[in-house]
């Protein structure tokens, strides 16, 4: 029956068998002649085919084999040579001992080189890319063309070195790289020295046995890194997932350097100038954001911790986060202002040489504002989103600040610190700052307010002897335009005022002021006592960097003080004149006007020769007749009447017209955006 069925099978069926005998027939034929096939055969063919189509010499110098599969193909040269392009630094861009690599063969029905992975054995490698795009690792006689770029997944050198050429990205280096599998995990080393953003730079570390160039899906790699470019030093280990747009990284990382705003040219982040800083966190990197979590360190003496990321997908990059210190020193902050960190400040980080000074020490009596140019330029680079909190200030010396806090934002190169917010001798300093980095010189104006300050904290003399003041209160409006603090303050305009209520302290600065003699006797005699402060006002019109005197008024229960002058912001000059008016008559006065001169390095006191020379011939004069009418030239009658305190704060309070309130209304639009 069953010889039957066989022959009585339709002739369909027959042909069908045949056809699937014949394709196995010929499928084992053909996977017979892959695996016996005469590669090697091929080498010189494909020698003449690739330098044709490149346009430079590729040559596989000793053996061609080939595993062939359907979806992909592993290729073995036994040494390979292939030229870089003529306008390169290097002769090859390859050349090794051996080289494997597996290639997608699909993907070359449309010209594109899929390369999984590869494997090179003693290479030395010659990478170079050119601003126009031109890069020797392009295959196509056109360099500049994307398109002829292979893709490289997965890639294991076994001994050799690379040199990597980019001078418009200001990259030169060359890195030695050694396998060793007894290495463990990280069994591959590399060395690299060379120039980075145009600073030394010099590096070592470990990796895992494959670098993972583009390898999607694959497991990140170890990677270790120890690297000094200039004066910054990092430390990092941890895992990278694809060197190519160094991305995935998850790491742990150690840095310190001189100052933070080195790390610009490096890094393209804008820092402020700073003391010498060392710094530890974790650093973690997906697509194009970077983030920094559980910052900790120091910057100078004070220490820094905090979260920071910065986000390089937009147009423009933008550095975001919250910083904090728990103790600030005021050492610190000389940097920022333009002026070299102090002797204690510069060496207070380990290993960290201290930066040369870029402002020459200051002759005694010199210019005091700080004339280091500001590096505004760096604005445009980024913007900015960061809030710093300091919770206790110390090493505060001449001016008591307690704490302090800040929002910086940076807007396509506006810079404003608003609010800025510290605490100055238990009141505080309240206000915004803008800097508008688009003009040039920079656009700067200032608003702040003064609140509930203590004199006597001011004063350290007044603390320490247990006088008391009252509160302080006052404003500083100025704009104008400069790229240092010095060029600022020289052109600004605006107004500028302090004002007190009632209060007390001892009697010895205006017994001093006023050179009555018998209230010297009188403090000799009996010693210090409280004098009750009415109200005093320094009020300020700053026309272009001119500080004329507004309102300057000191009214006490024993004398009245008034002055005029002005102060100059450009010269740094002082021109004031103080007249002293006490309340009560006394004997053995020689009360004359105080003059202020010299400059903000090097004041000068002294006091009105006419007065004081009238007095002094009249007591000669009467003295000749009787020595007891000498004293008639030196009494006192008490001309000074108690100051219209109502009167002179509202004055003290309200500019005048002109370029100063201009200034003021301009100065307080800085927390206008």
């Amino acid at each position: 029956m069953a010889t039957q069925s066989l022959r009585t099978r339709p002739r369909w069926q027959k042909l069908l068998a045949a056809f699937v005998l014949l394709v196995a027939v010929l499928l084992t034929a053909f996977a017979l002649l892959v695996a016996f096939f005469p590669w090697d055969t091929l080498r010189e063919p494909l020698n003449r085919f690739v330098s044709e189509k490149t346009g430079r010499k590729f040559e596989i110098t000793r053996r061609l084999d080939v595993d062939l599969g359907w979806k992909a193909a592993t290729i073995h040269f036994d040494g390979i040579e292939f030229a870089n392009p003529d306008w390169a630094r290097d002769p090859y861009l390859v050349k090794a001992e051996r080289a494997s690599f597996e290639i997608r063969l699909w993907p070359l029905i449309d010209k594109r080189v899929v390369i999984p992975s590869l494997a090179l054995t003693a290479p030395t490698v010659g990478l170079q890319m050119e601003p126009d795009g031109r890069r020797t690792w392009a295959f196509g006689k056109d360099t500049s063309d994307t398109g002829t770029v292979p893709t490289i997944g997965l890639i294991q050198v076994d001994k050799g070195a690379v040199d990597f050429l980019a001078q418009h990205l200001g990259v030169d280096v060359h890195a030695d790289l050694d396998y060793d599998s007894n290495r463990g995990e990280l069994p591959l080393h590399y060395r690299i020295k060379g120039r980075y953003k145009g600073q030394p730079l010099t590096a070592d570390g470990r990796t895992g046995n494959v670098l993972q160039i583009n390898a999607a899906g694959a497991p990140p790699f170890p990677l270790e890194i120890n690297a000094a470019a200039g004066q910054t030093r990092l430390k990092a280990n941890g895992t990278v997932a694809q060197l190519a747009g160094f991305d995935g990284i998850d790491a742990t990382f150690q840095i310190k350097g001189q100052t933070l705003s080195a790390l610009y040219p490096l890094l393209g982040i804008v820092l402020p100038q700073t003391p010498p800083y060392a710094l530890s966190g974790g650093l973690r990197k997906r697509g194009k954001l970077w983030e920094a979590a559980g910052l900790n360190g120091r910057l100078g003496l004070s220490d820094i911790g905090g979260d920071m990321a910065f986000d390089q997908a937009g147009k423009v990059p933008r550095l975001s986060g919250t910083l904090r210190s728990r103790v600030m020193d005021m050492d610190d902050l000389g940097p920022l202002i333009g002026l070299p960190p102090t002797a204690r400040s510069a060496n207070a980080v380990e290993g960290v040489a201290p930066v040369a000074s870029a402002q020459p020490k200051r002759p005694p009596g010199g210019k005091v504002l700080p004339t280091t140019p500001f590096d505004f330029g760096r604005l445009h680079a980024m913007n900015a989103d960061v809030a710093y909190t300091a919770e206790r200030i110390r090493n505060v010396r001449e001016v008591p600040l307690d704490r302090g806090s800040v929002k910086i934002r940076l807007t396509d190169g506006v810079l404003s610190l608003d609010p800025l917010d510290l605490g100055v001798a238990n009141g505080k300093l309240v206000g915004a700052i803008r800097i508008d980095a688009t003009k040039t010189p920079a656009d700067i104006r200032a608003s702040l307010d003064v609140r509930g300050l203590r004199l006597a904290r001011l004063i350290p003399k007044l603390e320490n002897s247990g006088n008391s003041v009252g509160r302080l209160d006052g404003r500083i409006n100025l704009s104008g335009a400069g790229n240092s603090v010095a060029s600022w303050l020289g052109s600004a305009s605006g107004d500028m005022a302090v004002l007190s209520g009632r209060g007390q302290f001892g009697n010895l600065m205006p017994v001093f002021a006023t050179l009555v003699g018998g209230d010297i006797l009188k403090f000799l005699l009996r010693g210090d006592r409280d004098v009750e402060l009415r109200c005093a006002a320094l009020a300020f019109d700053v026309n272009k960097g001119v500080m004329n005197g507004r309102t300057l008024v000191l009214d006490t229960t024993n004398a009245v003080f008034t002055a005029t002058g002005q102060a100059n912001l450009a010269t740094e000059t002082l021109d004031f004149v103080i007249r002293p008016e006490p309340k009560s008559a006394s004997f053995l006065s020689l009360r004359t006007p105080l003059v202020v001169s010299g400059t903000f390095g090097a004041p000068k006191g002294g006091v009105e020769i006419g007065p004081l020379a009238g007095r002094g011939l009249a007591a000669l004069a009467l003295g000749a007749i009787n020595p007891l009418l000498a004293l008639a030239a030196t009494i006192e009658t008490g001309p000074g009447e108690n100051a219209d305190c109502t009167g002179v704060l509202a004055l003290a309070n309200r500019p005048t017209a002109g370029a100063a309130a201009r200034g003021a209304a301009r100065a307080k639009g800085a927390r206008q955006p």
